[in-house]
């Protein structure tokens, strides 16, 4: 079963598909090479051929038949393993010398160039061999044929097909082998990931895919899928958080609400009761509503949905805004709310969204800033980029309580009295990362002291950018 697979894979596939392109690659490259090769023996063989009737003719007409018939005779003694054919005829084609036996018929009639098998009449080892010659006439009604013995062409077609035949059977050896070899190691690769997504679809949710530290393509991915599956199982634990938090911070006041209009029903209440009972459920209401759509803004920037929506923002402006609005609840409070903003600011991001991170900030440090405490709000460019400064004179958060401040649904001790649900932080934080900014919290020596650092600062469109007040 295990090698069936192998054979389907697509790996597999691959590597036959290779192997008949480099087998038809290589049947070309020899077949170009046999017919030039083919073709030199050739013509040096009619060149050599040529050469000697040549050579015969002159000798002919130097010492007459007689001549012909001596040098004939010669040449046929002397020719090594006869690789040279000679007969010379009279008109009736009957042997007069030469070291043929008999005229071919094939070379009978008008003077002509073929090839033919022949056997030698000299030799104890005399066989056939493919012979190519030519033929004239010879004055006074005689015939010559010369020829070559073309036993080393046919050798080397032999050995040329050989080789090609050997070497193609080899190539599908060796591209099955490897295409199995390699089909196998593909396949446990992919193997482990399937495993590995089959354990996750079983609800493993702490399984990842294997790595082996090699740096190739399945490593790359295996990474990405891990970095992924991490993700995902930061939001699941990030949604059970908040699923136990939402029903342990949202169980009281749905429970004061209840038991406010319980009381309203069972008791002697008149027209004004019933109104005061009324104005509490609502007020209990808007809280809810209050932590549901905050929830609902960190999600919205956690998704990060919005990222290919993002227009130039004129950060100073939305702050002047900010500032303008917090500033007489700061001067309710008897605090100090000053603001050093450096006109111009723009950075891409969604206006919505960093209006109400900057809202809940100021509303932070004006909630836990105690009478006659300062705030600060700055703005300014750094560099190619921005910086959101707000500083206040409060209780401050302690370095080790930092980061979970961050968190949803987190208050610490000393904020339990005050209003809220926990979420004002965490939507800061998460509209942080949608805009790729980074969040510090650090101590100002007395209170907290808030950095938002964006990484772009653009230049304001027309003197101008889009501005929302929080």
């Amino acid at each position: 079963m295990h090698l069936i697979r192998v054979l389907r894979s697509s790996t597999f596939r691959y590597a036959i598909i290779y192997m008949l392109v480099f087998g038809a690659s290589v049947a070309g490259v020899m077949g170009f090479v046999y017919w030039q090769t083919v073709r030199v023996i050739a013509s040096q063989t009619d060149d050599t051929i040529q050469a000697e009737i040549t050579g015969l003719a002159e000798q002919y007409r130097q010492s007459a038949l007689l001549g012909l018939i001596r040098i004939i005779r010669e040449r046929s003694q002397a020719a090594p393993g006869r690789r040279g054919l000679y007969l010379l005829a009279d008109r009736n084609y009957n042997r007069i010398e030469g070291n043929l036996s008999s005229w071919p018929p094939i070379a009978r009639g008008a003077p002509n160039t073929v090839d033919f098998l022949v056997a030698t009449d000299v030799g104890e080892d005399a066989r056939p061999q493919v012979a190519r010659a030519r033929t004239v006439d010879v004055p006074g009604g005689f015939h010559l044929l010369v020829g070559r013995d073309m036993t080393e062409r046919t050798d080397f077609t032999k050995l040329m097909t050989d080789a090609l035949i050997g070497g193609l059977i080899l190539t599908a050896v060796l591209g099955i082998a490897g295409g199995i070899l390699m089909s196998r190691s593909l396949l446990a690769r992919i193997e482990g990931i399937n495993r590995g997504t089959e354990d996750i679809l079983q609800g493993d949710l702490t399984r990842r895919m294997p790595v082996r530290g090699n740096r190739d393509e399945f490593d790359r991915l295996a990474t990405s899928l891990n970095a992924m599956l991490d993700q995902i199982d930061g939001l699941m634990t990030g949604m059970r958080g908040v699923a136990d938090n939402i029903a342990h911070d949202l169980r009281s006041p749905i429970s004061r609400l209840r038991s406010r209009l319980e009381v309203s029903l069972m008791g002697e209440t008149d027209a004004d009761g019933y109104r005061r009972a009324m104005e509490d459920a609502i007020r209990e209401a808007d809280g809810i509503l209050a932590t549901f759509n905050a929830l609902l803004e960190i999600a919205l920037a956690e998704a990060g949905a919005v990222r290919d929506r993002f227009s130039p923002i004129d950060l100073s402006a939305l702050a002047a805004d900010a500032g303008d609005l917090y500033g007489p609840v700061a001067e309710d409070k008897g605090q100090a709310l000053a603001a050093a903003i450096e006109p111009g600011v723009t950075v891409p991001g969604n206006s919505h969204l960093l209006a109400q991170a900057v809202a809940n900030l100021l509303d932070n440090a004006i909630k836990y800033t105690p009478e006659g405490g300062r705030i600060s709000l700055d703005v300014r460019r750094d560099g190619d980029g921005a910086v959101l400064d707000i500083r206040d004179t409060g209780p401050g958060i302690p370095e080790e309580a930092r980061g979970r401040v961050l968190e949803r649904f987190v208050r610490l001790d000393a904020s339990r009295s005050a209003p809220g649900a926990g979420l004002g932080l965490s939507l800061v934080s998460a509209v942080a990362r949608l805009h790729r900014a980074t969040l510090a919290l650090t101590d100002n020596a007395p209170g907290l002291h808030v950095t938002m650092r964006f990484p772009q600062v653009l230049a304001p469109a027309n003197g101008a950018a889009e501005t929302h007040p929080a």
